[in-house]
């Protein structure tokens, strides 16, 4: 009962990452809002998560796990409510910001205590689970979204959050065992404070980046000035100071630290391969939006078969061989892209998604297990926010990357072709419809010129995430393969 519930407290933040995208346009008109207004109602929540992420661990050692826990599906359950209720954008914004602030803990809480339930033979398993909540709301996200405000309203998109919170809380109340705080705990204000400027200014540097044309913004500019030195002061202050926000013996630990380049490194591709295929299958191949989100449901099955696989592997063999062949994987269905064209079949698009949905199963649940292995069970609940906050940042950082290198590229490749498109051309005279003596010839022929460039641009980004990708392989020789655990460790967490 606290894995289904603690599933289910997954599911419910995974899956609000997504589900919001597709009602954005109803939610502008609403509001009677610009584009640039309505993204806040995406950036808000990202930047309140990302913030409230680091202190987990110390929120659950002052507080308890427990209380903790379900204080925050409770906040994060009522945040939903008020969003489906507001009346104007203000309101809207607040509530989210609410709402990224409760969800921060969600993740990192469920998957520490499933490893404190679990004994270390069946870690494999709690984290196969664990991770299925995990990929499966951003995969199904954007399909219930669309489906809730077709045939309902875009309100609906955050009032289903309500059956589920309050049977997750229900349920934690009822079947978790009872933890207790530690009154006299500080809290490292500072830490926190540097910590929350560097984060909330790289989100907001990445989000707006595209928009302002980056650094020739001011305010980009400013941003990434307070996301630099607030990071840099972070790490000068955790060195130093008496007990900081992260304790520095976390990193003590090679398996975890190895871990937390490997996730933030795969982090980037999570959310951008997905970004990146479904304008791929809409605008280029002309899918309608139905058809695209069936074609790209099989990575959802692939991700999943592989997950529960890998569950059931890597309490038998050494997971770093699992690690490694789910790197592989994904870097192979990377490769088999960069010669996609619009043409490609309907087939060769679902077996080459699937075996990327497959990899990163495979990758995703092994590497919990190798990371965690070695960590002292008190470190847990710090380990796993540390996983969230830099698996959250990754995936900002890929997606703006990869859409800034798909529009600077398509531009560029756009000119590239474009001029040797000229009157001079007589191969392109001889074809009447791309004549670029006439105007309906060159508007063709400029439409056609585009479509390549586009082409080309995206298998430039795909060639990028699999450079982004591969070289983490070589972080798996420096891992250790985990033993058996000691039996204190595997007592929960008081």
């Amino acid at each position: 009962m606290i894995t289904t519930c603690a599933i289910g407290a997954t599911i419910l933040q995974s899956l609000d990452q997504t589900i919001a995208n597709v009602a954005m346009p109803y939610m502008q008109g609403s509001f009677s809002a610009s584009f640039d207004e309505i993204t806040w109602i995406l950036t808000s929540y990202i930047t309140a998560a990302a913030i409230m992420t680091a202190p987990v661990g110390w929120l659950a050692v002052r507080f308890g796990r427990k209380p903790l826990y379900v204080g925050c599906i409770i906040g994060f359950t009522v945040a939903s409510m008020l969003c489906g209720a507001a009346q104007s954008l203000t309101q809207i914004v607040g509530f989210r910001l609410l709402q990224g602030m409760f969800s921060a803990a969600l993740v990192p809480l469920s998957q520490a205590t499933l490893l404190d339930i679990y004994p270390a033979h069946r870690r494999g398993f709690a984290m196969a689970v664990w991770g299925m909540g995990v990929m499966i709301g951003p995969i199904m996200g954007p399909t219930v979204g669309g489906f809730l405000t077709e045939h309902y309203n875009w309100r609906y998109v955050f009032y289903i959050n309500l059956p589920f919170g309050v049977l997750a809380a229900g349920g934690l109340m009822v079947f978790m065992p009872h933890t207790f705080g530690v009154n006299r705990l500080r809290f490292d204000w500072l830490g926190f404070a540097v910590l929350s400027a560097g984060i909330g200014g790289l989100q907001l540097m990445l989000d707006r980046g595209q928009e302002l044309d980056w650094f020739y913004s001011t305010e980009i500019i400013v941003e990434a000035v307070l996301a630099g030195l607030g990071i840099y002061l972070f790490l000068i202050h955790m060195m130093s100071a008496r007990q900081p926000l992260i304790r520095p013996i976390l990193f003590r630990d090679r398996n975890f630290s190895l871990g937390l380049v490997m996730m933030f490194a795969v982090g980037t591709l999570l959310v951008s391969s997905l970004a990146l295929m479904t304008p791929w299958l809409q605008g280029l191949s002309n899918y309608p939006v139905e058809t695209a989100g069936l074609v790209m449901a099989p990575r959802g099955l692939g991700n999943l078969a592989m997950i529960m696989l890998a569950g059931r592997l890597s309490s038998r063999m050494d997971p770093r061989y699992l690690v490694g062949a789910g790197i592989l994987m994904i870097c192979a269905s990377f490769y088999v892209m960069t010669g996609w064209t619009p043409d490609v079949s309907q087939w060769d698009i679902i077996v080459t998604i699937m075996l990327q949905g497959g990899g990163m199963g495979l990758f995703f649940t092994p590497l919990q297990v190798l990371s965690f292995a070695t960590l002292p069970a008190e470190m847990r609940t710090e380990g796993a926010a540390l996983f969230s906050l830099l698996r959250n940042i990754g995936a900002a950082i890929g997606v703006s990357v990869t859409s800034t290198m798909l529009a600077r590229n398509a531009q560029a490749l756009h000119e590239i072709i474009g001029a040797q498109v000229n009157p001079f051309n007589r191969a392109l005279a001889a074809i009447g419809m791309w004549n670029p003596m006439t105007g309906h010839g060159a508007a063709i022929l400029d439409q056609e010129v585009n479509r390549q460039a586009q082409i080309i641009a995206y298998a430039d980004d795909y060639v990028m995430l699999i450079c982004t990708t591969l070289p983490i392989v070589l972080l798996l020789f420096m891992m250790r393969r985990p033993r058996h655990v000691a039996a204190a460790d595997m007592e929960p967490v008081e």
